[in-house]
């Protein structure tokens, strides 16, 4: 993989993106060839397996564990086995049938900041860096990420009005507050970085 990044770096612009176009076909047909359709989030991996139609979940046989997974037809070889990409919570994967038709797993990620280049490690992998993330909206978020992103947003629009950002803003506020506390000390010298 080294070689072919830096291959790819000494490459001129329509080079980089005809490669980068091979490379994305390449991709898609490795992902088309497997037994199941498979999309994910930063939170979830979600795969449909196609199962023949009239399946009943009592002829399915589906193992979830922290590492792995399997799902079969009993009697019959997996139509998915192997080794997690990561870990997952098993109290919060689940999975269903859908029509009697499609087996859906939804895999909970143990590590919710992190993309899976694949479901099972035995399958090809995907190029994590180009997956473009859907935008989520700022309910969805838990309550410390939500101030985090919401914190960023406000100092973005402060730089861009050429205000000063939260930090500067509180850093003034605290002198202000020391100046009320002690009037009887002289601040006309004090410079305040931003």
């Amino acid at each position: 993989m080294a070689d072919t990044t830096k291959a790819r770096d000494d490459m001129t612009p329509e080079e980089r993106e005809a490669f980068d176009k091979q490379e994305k076909l390449r991709e898609d047909a490795e992902q088309a060839a497997l037994p199941y359709k498979w999309k994910q989030t930063l939170q979830d991996v979600d795969v449909v397996i196609p199962v023949p139609a009239g399946t009943r979940g009592r002829d399915l046989e589906v193992v979830l564990k922290k590492k792995s997974i399997k799902v079969a037809l009993k009697g019959q070889a997996p139509i998915l086995e192997g080794e997690l990409c990561k870990e997952i919570q098993v109290d919060e994967s689940t999975w269903s049938l859908q029509d009697q038709k499609e087996v859906e797993v939804h895999l909970e990620k143990q590590n919710q900041m992190a993309w899976w280049e694949h479901v099972v490690t035995s399958a090809p992998k995907i190029n994590t860096k180009k997956i473009q993330p859907e935008n989520s909206k700022l309910g969805d978020l838990d309550g410390e990420t939500r101030a985090m992103v919401e914190k960023m947003m406000f100092d973005q629009r402060q730089k861009a009005m050429g205000k000063p950002d939260s930090d500067a803003l509180k850093k003034q506020e605290m002198l202000a507050k020391f100046k009320a506390q002690h009037p009887e000390m002289d601040f006309s010298k004090v410079k305040m970085d931003q």
